[in-house]
């Protein structure tokens, strides 16, 4: 009994310390890439080299990790896993008595010790990360960002839809602005319509050329005009931008209120919002299928060694990734709900573990 902790130990150490190195070096490979890529950039936005390290890249690498934790999981483990059944290690662990369930242990130990950081990490800490990501970014590299939207229509609240002919982020101004109200029985009940609508920062109203208001109670109607007044309007600068926000950049909690708030817009960018919420809750279960899978494949010995279950692993990797990506597709034009998109590959791999898993040889 007392040799079970010091396996437990054992394997963990590998199981962390080979996902560990894996990643420093394809850290390593990617960031030569990327300063590769981007040094044009970098030199044209004269990018200081301490903002470039540490406000760049020692942002990039916590989302490039998170991002990619499930497939090099999976590798890893298949990498030191093969050389333990290449070691005979594996049988000798299964005749010393250990049933190959109990093997598992340490393996579910670490992958959910991964999961639970990743989750942490891609709801809390990667938000503030692209944050970093995205003030750089609009620093040195994309200076010259689109302000102006044309065709705007969302719904303000409850009832209230809001039709804008342009808005320019710039001057915070709205041309040929409508705002309408219905009652439950989507009947139109007040109307406001101005020329243009330009926001003040100070005192957080609309100032409204050519304003006209018309309310509308059964069969009687009422009709105001103002050539130039103050109004609230019940919209912000925000709401005419709101598609364009970065919601990598949002924290979950955030993420979560600006679906609701979308959602009753209207907004189609609720989709893609839930598509990246689900995908921060759900993804860390990946790396749990992903240990299992990579297990179940590199346990047995084989004459080919680590290279034949490197290929099964990939191959596997790979249809996992492809599958993630059609499904997301799938929910992006509307045929599959956003969290069955996300759920369907950890489900559909969760019952390739299993199988791999029973499978194997014991």
């Amino acid at each position: 009994m007392k040799s079970f902790p010091k396996l437990d130990r054992y394997i963990l150490l590998k199981y962390l310390k080979t996902f560990l190195l894996a990643m420093a070096l394809i850290i390593v490979i990617v960031i030569t890439f990327d300063v590769s890529e981007k040094l044009d950039d970098f030199l044209d936005g004269h990018a200081p080299f301490k903002e470039i390290v540490f406000q760049y890249y020692l942002n990039f690498i916590p989302g490039f990790v998170n991002l990619y934790s499930p497939l090099f999981i999976f590798i890893s483990v298949i990498f030191f896993t093969s050389k333990l059944a290449g070691n005979s290690e594996v049988i000798a662990i299964l005749g010393s008595g250990i049933s190959y369930r109990r093997m598992l242990r340490p393996y579910l130990y670490g992958s959910l010790l991964v999961a639970f950081i990743v989750l942490i990490f891609g709801n809390f800490v990667i938000p503030l990360n692209n944050r970093s990501l995205d003030k750089f970014e609009n620093t040195y590299i994309e200076t010259h960002k689109p302000n102006y939207f044309s065709n705007l229509h969302f719904q303000a609240a409850k009832g209230v839809q809001v039709y804008a002919e342009s808005y320019d982020g710039y001057l915070l101004r709205v041309n040929n602005f409508h705002r309408d109200q219905y009652d439950e029985d989507n009947k139109l009940v007040d109307r406001i319509t101005c020329r243009d609508i330009t926001y003040d920062t100070t005192t957080g109203k609309w100032t409204c050329n050519e304003f006209v208001h018309r309310t509308i109670k059964g069969n009687r109607e009422h009709l105001s005009r103002s050539p130039r007044s103050q109004r609230t309007l019940d919209v912000t600068p925000e709401d005419f931008v709101s598609s364009t926000i970065n919601i990598t950049t949002m924290n979950s909690i955030e993420l979560y209120k600006y679906i609701v708030r979308e959602r009753m817009k209207g907004s189609s960018a609720v989709i893609s919002a839930k598509i990246e919420f689900y995908q921060r809750i759900l993804n860390p279960i990946a790396i749990i299928v992903m240990t299992f899978i990579g297990v179940g494949v590199s346990s047995r010995k084989t004459r080919g060694g680590i290279g034949v279950h490197l290929a099964i692993g990939i191959s596997l990797a790979f249809g996992f990734i492809v599958f993630m990506k059609v499904s997301t597709v799938f929910a992006v034009f509307g045929t599959l709900k956003p969290f069955l998109a996300v759920l369907l590959p950890q489900a559909v791999f969760g019952i390739i573990a299993v199988y791999v898993i029973r499978s194997a040889p014991k």
